[in-house]
């Protein structure tokens, strides 16, 4: 055996920094590990790598996901236009394509400093939760802010004033690690200007998010509720870990539901999730939404041409939603890669030694009777529970949503994330991008997940580059 395997399977059977002796050692991948996505899995580790159909959707049914690509990736228009599938652009928006944000169907990032739109960075809006409001906080999550909204729309069409600009600057946080190395992590400061409507509520409640990966968000969906909250569990005794699931209003159903989708587990399906970026991020109304995204005070908005049918069809029209609705569900993720690499092997122990597992859950197994035939009965390793976790007054955004608190957040999924750079063309990570590498994300970690950092803290040199290295295989 070569010298630096031996090196790495010595680091791997003498692991022993942790509170947790009973943690796995791992010495070789566990079978079906490199397919992370189950049968649905495709072996891409390109720039195309988020843009693939599931590697088991037959060529039948390509076709609707090639269609339904296209209404993903090309722009939308201002009405009225010749281009009728197309119209309904705005009044108020984010961006005229959902590839704007979602480049590549891979993840967005904060704004430079010269940008003039933060495109794939949004920013929701909200005021605190009173009683008054009992009905909105059910069926919205959230009290929207009264002139702006639940989201702030920094673009809009001819003749409508934009909502505002979005900036972020960065205040420097040190951090140290156990063997003297410092790490500056940067904590983002947001500001709002260029009201077009006047100023804000004074106690208006920020939250900037940027745009998720759409890697096998129909696996997620497919996961049974009960095995998601098979994993919620309180505080108890010693353990720190408290994964909750967050209750949500579904549209379609008129009722409260589980939630999976979204930084805060905010939206309980991909349909549902589809119709509120159509209508936030572009302005575009559907059977589900019929209505522009325009308060009372935005006149120049409600009063701006649509691009519904003669009939009142919605600007997207159902078949659209649905051919959306089928991409979105079978983008595929991609394999593992060096699945057996030492490094990687030693990496993966630390990972679990650190505790981290209790909250990126593994695997779990798609139900039977999942939407697409496609994406059922898959053993798919995701490395999320889907729950709520609270992570620290660091991360907090001090806003709730549904059930989540202002410190709280959806354990983000970790399959694709070692593919970030080479698909998105960058390496910011966090609800709002901050982190900068995958090491600072892991150093913004708090809450619930302070253990696991300070385990993460004491790691050496060689430690640490091998939890990256699993970090980056996945």
């Amino acid at each position: 055996m070569p010298s630096s395997q031996l090196r790495w399977f010595a680091l791997i059977m003498a692991l022993g920094l942790s509170a947790c002796d009973d943690a796995p050692r791992f010495t070789r991948a566990e079978p079906g590990e490199a397919r992370a996505g189950g049968a649905t899995t495709v072996n891409k580790a390109d720039r195309n790598a988020f843009s693939l159909p599931s590697a088991n959707l037959p060529a039948t049914r390509r076709l609707d996901f090639s269609v339904g690509n296209s209404f993903f990736r090309n722009p939308w228009v201002i009405a009225p236009s010749t281009t009728t599938a197309r119209d309904g652009l705005g009044p108020l928006f984010n961006t005229n394509a959902c590839q704007n944000c979602h480049i590549k169907d891979g993840r967005g990032h904060p704004p430079a400093p010269d940008a003039l739109n933060a495109v794939s960075m949004l920013v929701r809006l909200s005021i605190p939760d009173a009683p008054a409001y009992a009905k909105v906080i059910e069926q919205l999550g959230v009290v929207p802010e009264p002139v702006y909204g639940g989201q702030l729309q920094d673009m809009a069409i001819p003749g409508v004033a934009p909502e505002g600009r979005v900036r972020v600057d960065y205040d420097s946080v040190p951090v140290r690690f156990k063997d003297g190395t410092q790490v500056e992590l940067r904590k983002p400061r947001l500001q709002i200007t260029d009201l077009g409507y006047g100023p804000m509520h004074p106690e208006t409640q920020f939250s900037a998010r940027v745009a998720p990966p759409m890697i096998g968000l129909g696996l997620l969906e497919a996961i049974p509720e009960a095995a998601i909250l098979a994993n919620a569990q309180p505080a108890a005794g010693n353990r720190a870990i408290a994964g909750r699931p967050n209750w949500v209003w579904d549209d379609a159903q008129q009722k409260t539901v589980l939630g999976r989708f979204g930084w805060k587990a905010g939206q309980p399906n991909l349909n549902q999730q589809n119709v509120h970026a159509f209508s936030g991020d572009m302005g575009l109304t559907t059977s589900l939404r019929p209505f522009d995204d325009c308060t009372e005070a935005q006149t120049a908005c409600k009063q701006a041409p649509n691009g519904n049918g003669p009939d009142g069809e919605p600007e997207v029209s159902d078949n659209i939603l649905r051919l959306v609705l089928f991409y979105t569900r079978n983008l595929a993720v991609p394999a593992r890669r060096d699945v057996d690499s030492p490094q990687v092997l030693a990496g993966k122990s630390l990972f679990f030694q650190a505790g981290c597992q209790s909250c990126h859950t593994p695997s779990f197994t798609t139900a039977a009777d999942a939407a697409e035939p496609e994406l059922a009965n898959q053993v798919i390793r995701p490395y999320s529970d889907l729950l709520l976790h609270d992570m620290g007054e660091g991360l907090a955004d001090q806003r709730t949503e549904f059930k989540a608190s202002g410190r709280d957040w959806r354990t983000a999924p970790l399959w694709g994330i070692g593919l970030t750079e080479t698909v998105s063309g960058h390496t910011q990570f966090l609800h709002d991008g901050r982190a900068r590498n995958l090491m600072e994300a892991v150093l913004w970690h708090g809450g619930e997940a302070e253990g696991a950092k300070q385990q993460v803290l004491a790691f050496n040199a060689e430690q640490r580059a091998a939890l990256l290295a699993f970090l980056n295989s996945l």
